[in-house]
């Protein structure tokens, strides 16, 4: 909407004026104007809000001390076995075959803990 908004202020200096049929706004008269702010300002709102409540549900859930974020899909139970396979030089799909998991999720598991060690 922001880019809109400039647009419509760029042709306005220009002696262009907008008109929407379906709301019947028309910025050529100041009710009209008044009116397309109005609804640029609320739209840039909307825009910025749901990113403030989810960085509000962030901190009151890091209060209660629980991390945002999705779960493990390995346990760190299994983890040590796996670096030991990794280090041994066992082949890697074997081990997600062993160990139930996909070759994507071992991969990234295995970068995450160490970059560039998959």
């Amino acid at each position: 909407m922001s880019n809109l908004l400039e647009i419509i202020k760029t042709l306005h200096t220009q002696g262009v004026a907008f008109r929407s049929l379906i709301e019947k706004m028309d910025t050529k008269i100041p009710h009209g104007e008044f009116f397309f702010s109005l609804f640029g300002a609320l739209a840039q709102y909307e825009k910025v809000l749901p990113r403030e409540r989810v960085m509000a549900d962030l901190e009151t859930a890091k209060k209660r001390g629980r991390n945002g974020g999705r779960s493990r899909v390995i346990e760190e139970e299994n983890m040590g076995a796996i670096r030991e396979a990794v280090k041994t030089g066992a082949n890697k799909a074997s081990i997600c075959r062993n160990f139930g998991v996909n070759l994507s999720t071992l991969y990234d598991t295995l970068y995450r803990e160490k970059p560039c060690s998959a």
